[in-house]
């Protein structure tokens, strides 16, 4: 029983961690723009928190017995920010080397 509640708070937080990368489109939404020193930190935060959100769940979504929605949700979640972000890195060095 504490297993499966240790589980559950941790497939909370690895919901949480993974969907505040989401939390740029706010900005975006709303127009706002950023000092560059801001945007960098806000970037490098986004990578910690979507590494951070797939190694949680990953965690949770291995063991079968602590396998739930909330844990896939935010596995899936994660490998999308991921596969997204190294997209962006590649088109980045492809860029680079195309000029």
């Amino acid at each position: 029983m504490e297993v499966t509640k240790k589980f559950q708070k941790l497939s909370m937080a690895a919901l949480i961690v993974s969907l505040l990368p989401l939390a740029t489109l706010v900005l975006v939404f709303l127009k706002i723009t950023l000092p560059d020193s801001v945007r960098a930190v806000w970037a490098i935060c986004n990578i910690v928190f979507a590494l951070a959100g797939l190694l949680l769940s990953v965690i949770c979504v291995k063991s079968e017995e602590s396998r739930s929605m909330a844990n896939i949700l935010s596995t899936l979640v994660s490998v999308a920010l991921m596969l997204l972000m190294l997209g962006v890195a590649a088109l980045a060095l492809a860029l680079n080397f195309l000029q």
